[in-house]
């Protein structure tokens, strides 16, 4: 251990799959017989998992709190399970079976805490906590949180050595405004208040966006029964070859009562609106020099490797790049967080950093399109595993898969669920869903496993 670790402090702010990534990263150099400083987590929902734990509940929470998650029932796996699967947890250790490549919620939510729940790290947790304003003290070089215990309805101060900032960027929405919707006769919502395709049945839906949440609730609704689902893009069109009754046209311009107009002229009546505009990055419990200002993109300005505040690097940031790679890039993160926290990884001096940061940057603009895409993120992560002990795992093969993932949606935006892949961590094959995702109604883990009750063998993983 690094002495200069001794008596330290270390405040991780959210615990959701980053925060959890932190703590996990902590237990396994614990589990080398290093002790860690001392670490609080502060998490202001009543459960772990951040957008994983599904709650009914829009708007504000039971304690007044802006609710935090913006899951839905029916909400499956966008992308193969294989793609975010922990190195050092599979998904064969948790289910003792194959599974298919793209689970519900539930699922995933139960491989989240399945990891997490073989350690102590709810020790570390307060939950129902929230934190409301966070300072730094130059002389002293601390951190001090002022903290909302919610459920006690208290206000208190504590002072950290380091501060974690994992509370995510898919929560805040981005609301904008066309002229006339103040009178349109039916539902508007943004996605993150979306909990269900089921109260669209039989209704002509419109979404307003071209991001993964419209195409995803898009063939969420026409799933469960809307009338017609029509997306409006303000550049680019998602484009893939939409069945009947799914279209795409160009940006809505106004409203006139319950009819859309659009740039190339056209209009048409909708029922009800859903906004799949986005959302912030919010940080309402930082003062200005402190807090990230980025827009959602692959890699956010400011921040060294993608993490460190390079203005303050103890002040470190998880989770915050727009993905492709999910989990086990939070894994990345928070293994080298970690060392850095504990001495075992050196910085180098700001100017040099600075340099790092303006080189990515400069790939990033030179980006042209999805491939690209994954290509950037897959060496982003070959460079953090460099710099830690996290166990490697095949990226080359992960971004491979990805690809393959753009294309099978590219060739049937309704069917690509149905697809397999191989686990690069064991080897494993994946199983078949025992229904086709279009006719698989019931997101639940028991209807998703139930069909599977046999124990089978796995495919060894490969030498």
């Amino acid at each position: 251990m690094n002495m200069n670790t001794k008596n330290k402090r270390v405040a991780i702010i959210g615990a959701g799959p980053s925060g959890l990534a932190q703590l996990r990263a902590f237990e396994a150099l614990e589990k080398q017989g290093i002790e860690s400083p001392e670490i609080v987590c502060f998490e202001k929902q009543s459960d772990w998992g951040g957008m994983w734990n599904y709650s009914w509940r829009t708007g504000v929470g039971k304690y007044g709190e802006p609710v935090h998650g913006s899951m839905y029932k029916y909400l499956w796996s966008n992308g193969p399970k294989e793609c975010l699967e922990f190195s050092d947890y599979s998904f064969d250790e948790h289910f003792k079976k194959p599974i298919s490549s793209y689970p519900p919620r539930p699922v995933l939510f139960d491989y989240i805490q399945g990891r997490i729940n073989k350690s102590n790290a709810r020790d570390y947790i307060r939950f129902d906590t929230t934190a409301r304003w966070v300072s730094f003290d130059e002389e002293s070089k601390k951190f001090n949180l002022i903290l909302d215990n919610l459920k006690e309805d208290r206000t208190y101060e504590e002072e950290f050595d380091y501060l974690i900032v994992a509370s995510g960027h898919f929560s805040t929405p981005n609301m904008p405004f066309f002229e006339g919707i103040e009178n349109f006769p039916g539902g508007v919502m943004h996605a993150h208040d979306f909990r269900g395709a089921d109260q669209f049945k039989n209704q002509k839906l419109l979404l307003i966006g071209s991001s993964y949440s419209a195409e995803d609730i898009g063939v969420q609704c026409y799933k469960h029964g809307a009338k017609s689902v029509t997306l409006s893009y303000r550049s680019n069109p998602i484009g893939v070859d939409w069945p009947k009754g799914i279209k795409e046209v160009p940006l809505l311009t106004h409203f006139d009562g319950a009819t859309a107009h659009f740039t190339d002229g056209t209009s048409e009546s909708f029922d009800a609106v859903v906004m799949c505009t986005g959302y912030q990055h919010k940080f309402p419990f930082l003062p200005d020099e402190l807090r990230l200002k980025t827009k959602n993109n692959l890699y956010p300005n400011y921040l060294y490797k993608g993490i460190f505040f390079n203005e303050l690097p103890q002040l470190i940031y998880l989770g915050m790049q727009d993905q492709y790679y999910t989990f086990n890039m939070f894994d990345t993160q928070a293994w080298l967080a970690r060392d850095y926290m504990m001495g075992r990884f050196k910085l180098p001096s700001k100017k040099k950093r600075k340099e790092d940061i303006r080189k990515w940057l400069e790939r990033h603009d030179a980006i042209k399109d999805s491939l690209d895409s994954v290509d950037f993120q897959t060496d982003y992560i070959k460079d953090l595993i460099a710099l830690s002990d996290y166990p490697e795992f095949n990226l080359d093969k992960v971004g491979e898969m990805f690809k393959e993932w753009l294309q099978d949606k590219e060739d049937n935006i309704l069917t690509y669920r149905d697809k397999t892949y191989t686990s690069v961590v064991t080897g494993t094959k994946a199983k078949e869903h025992h229904t086709d995702w279009m006719d698989e109604l019931d997101d639940s883990k028991e209807r998703y496993l139930a069909f599977n009750e046999e124990v089978e063998e796995l495919v060894p993983g490969e030498e």
